[in-house]
């Protein structure tokens, strides 16, 4: 089995390998800055695919749509792959209708993983400015009303920086537990 993914994913796969005995899946994780593009994400994955699917018999997806506004589905029935479910991670680690559940009652949310919390200064703050100019912090965010962290795991270090980083956009911190959300079930139906 060959899956590619985003490496905003690659610790909690790699973890799910070891747990699901998936020794032999290939992995290959594309860089999570394809985020800030997504219109790279269909091409990415298409070269991805092109490598893996002379080598194995499934071919798994780890992206949501992903901002790419439904092309990256063409590239995934081109090499009859399956793709996560859903319009990005938020909704699949959440589950797609709790998702819509807690968004219809506070669409004012910015939303949280591991990864994010991890990387929130050079993925958020810096790449946004707000380190140089803290006035953006209203035109950024003055419409919100709560970060969500959707937390994989309970780890006291990413609770705090997940606090600080809600603190420093005036946001008010809401933690979920959603381990690895509908991720799990979509790796462990096929390993």
């Amino acid at each position: 089995m060959g899956i590619v993914s985003c490496g905003a994913l690659a610790r909690e796969i790699l973890h799910l390998q070891k747990q699901l005995g998936g020794d032999h899946w290939q992995l290959k994780f594309l860089p999570a800055a394809l985020h800030n593009r997504p219109i790279d994400i269909p091409a990415a994955v298409d070269e991805a695919l092109a490598e893996l699917a002379p080598q194995c018999d499934q071919l798994l997806v780890g992206y949501a749509d992903c901002g790419t506004a439904g092309k990256l589905d063409p590239v995934i029935e081109k090499y009859g792959a399956t793709r996560l479910e859903g319009a990005h991670c938020y909704a699949f680690f959440l589950g797609l209708d709790e998702f819509d559940v807690v968004h219809d009652l506070e669409p004012g949310t910015f939303y949280l993983t591991d990864y994010l919390v991890r990387q929130f200064d050079t993925l958020v703050f810096k790449s946004l400015g707000l380190d140089r100019h803290p006035e953006l912090r209203d035109a950024y965010f003055g419409n919100y009303t709560r970060l969500m962290y959707l937390r994989q795991s309970n780890d006291a270090k990413l609770n705090e920086k997940a606090l600080h980083a809600a603190m420093r956009l005036g946001l008010r911190l809401e933690i979920r537990d959603t381990g690895y959300g509908e991720l799990e079930p979509f790796l462990n139906k096929v390993s």
